[in-house]
């Protein structure tokens, strides 16, 4: 990939706040880098906003929001199809884009355009499909008319490890629900998002709908807007510990809200199990992003009589697994996001190596510039290990043994998450009943990937609330209202 290439496309992006329609520089004209993680180096500066910033993106949704909440659900629609069409038409640009700011390889971000654009064209569909009732009261005298509206302003907050597909899939429902909203990327991958606000600005979304506001100091500039009270809304996706947090700020106001923290997902591997199967499901639920995801696949519990041979598999997979900058051709294992990411899964690794575990490959950093861990395989890995508890986010499976069901369901669930678990085996009865006991929001049977625009992402316990994408997505941005009718 040319430099020339590369500078280009990080020069075509708004670098300011995206307010009412306009771009405008943050207070005192304040700004903050941008950096590569392959290098370390800065790829841009863009706006860091203060709290006064904030407000005013604030006020400029709220004063859009009732020209929007009446605006024809056709032409919202309409809107949003036209942003799709524009996000596949530029993806290779959008791709390279998330590559320079986030790390993973180019192949990768061009799928996570397309997957991102799906959200505009799924929630393009389901905007004219808001339905309601009328029903006829239970004595026989009334009626009983049911409408959903609007939830009014939201605040939407994303995550930088799939900085847009997380935007398109709250976006995507606000627009078509007839919300206007606030959106604050991750610090360390704004330029996506400001791209996509260029985006939705040319497919006619009219000003004040979307607002963007970068900034290094989320906290400051993020509750003040929550406790203000005018928004009615807020979806986040991040971790458990900071979701914990804005739950406590939303309370003040009563705001609605929707959640999706962290995971800590178990990989099930029945002795029945298609290996060739199961070790490709593997390879796709635990590198997909470069580990870097809530999905990721935590903990691998596999029964006793093919686990030997699960783990040679597996690693020679993983050992065969180019890595390097994600711009380079070939490259599947990019840069970890920062140097923190780097040390929190160095930490981990060195934790279960103490107490027992084995590296079968990998379990060091790379030298030179980037964040770059190598990709690991871990067996007899010990229940107290801190990695059996805590979300890895990098390119490491560690692997565990099992001989009944009984204890393969009890290990999955011993956690506070419950997002996503993953189950392989070939018998129907089992991959019922367990899927079924599986504490989880969602259950990858005998499948390695399990997000899909058109079904309902979420989890249950301390993964989250609410659910997104699928017909059950835009009700997270709409409020039932009952109509008591006299005759």
């Amino acid at each position: 990939m040319s430099a020339d290439r590369e500078t280009a496309v990080v020069e075509a992006v708004g670098k300011e706040l995206f307010i009412g329609g306009k771009w405008v520089p943050a207070t005192g004209g304040k700004t903050f880098p941008v950096l590569d993680p392959s290098t370390g180096a800065t790829l841009c500066e863009v706006a860091d906003a203060s709290p006064e910033d904030g407000k005013a993106a604030l006020d400029a949704a709220v004063a859009a929001q009732a020209d929007w909440a009446n605006h024809p659900p056709r032409e919202r629609g309409e809107i949003l199809r036209r942003a799709y069409d524009l996000l596949l038409a530029r993806a290779d640009d959008l791709a390279l884009l998330m590559t320079l700011e986030m790390g993973k390889p180019v192949a990768e971000a061009r799928g996570e355009i397309t997957y991102a654009a799906e959200f505009f064209r799924w929630f393009a569909e389901e905007a004219v499909r808001i339905d309601g009732g009328y029903a006829v009261a239970p004595n026989g005298v009334g009626r009983f008319l049911v409408t959903k509206q609007p939830v009014g302003p939201a605040i939407l907050i994303t995550p930088w490890n799939f900085p847009m597909a997380m935007g398109t899939r709250k976006i995507g429902p606000a627009v078509a629900a007839g919300c206007t909203s606030v959106i604050k990327p991750a610090a360390q991958t704004p330029l996506s998002m400001l791209a996509l606000a260029g985006i939705l600005a040319e497919a006619g979304l009219p000003e004040g709908v979307l607002n963007v506001v970068t900034t290094s100091s989320s906290g400051s500039v993020m509750e003040p807007m929550i406790r203000d009270g005018r928004a009615r809304k807020l979806s986040f996706t991040g971790s458990t510990a900071v979701g914990r947090k804005l739950l406590e700020q939303c309370a003040d106001k009563v705001l609605r809200t929707s959640m999706e923290l962290g995971g800590n997902a178990p990989f099930l591997v029945f002795d029945d199990a298609d290996l060739d199967a199961a070790i490709d499901g593997a390879m796709q639920a635990k590198m997909r992003n470069i580990g870097e995801a809530c999905t990721a696949a935590n903990r691998f519990y596999v029964q006793r009589g093919i686990a030997d041979e699960f783990a040679r598999r597996l690693t020679e997979r993983m050992e065969a697994l180019p890595m390097g900058r994600g711009t380079e051709d070939g490259v599947i294992v990019g840069p970890l996001i920062d140097r923190a990411a780097v040390e929190k899964v160095s930490s981990l690794v060195a934790d279960a190596a103490d107490r027992g575990a084995k590296v079968l490959t990998g379990g060091s950093t790379v030298d030179g510039p980037g964040n770059f861990y190598q990709a690991t395989v871990l067996t007899d890995v010990p229940p107290e290990a801190k990695l059996a508890s805590e979300e890895i986010f990098g390119p490491v499976a560690p692997i565990s043994v099992f001989d009944t069901e009984e204890e393969a369901v009890a290990a999955a669930n011993d956690t506070e998450y419950g997002l996503v678990s993953y189950l392989y085996t070939s018998d129907l009865k089992r991959a019922l009943r367990v899927s079924e006991r599986l504490e989880a929001g969602m259950i990858g049977l005998n499948q390695g990937i399990v997000s899909n625009p058109a079904a309902p992402f979420g989890g249950i316990k301390q993964s989250g609330l609410g659910r997104e994408g699928g017909t059950v997505g835009i009700d997270e941005f709409l409020e039932t209202k009952y109509i008591a009718v006299s005759l």
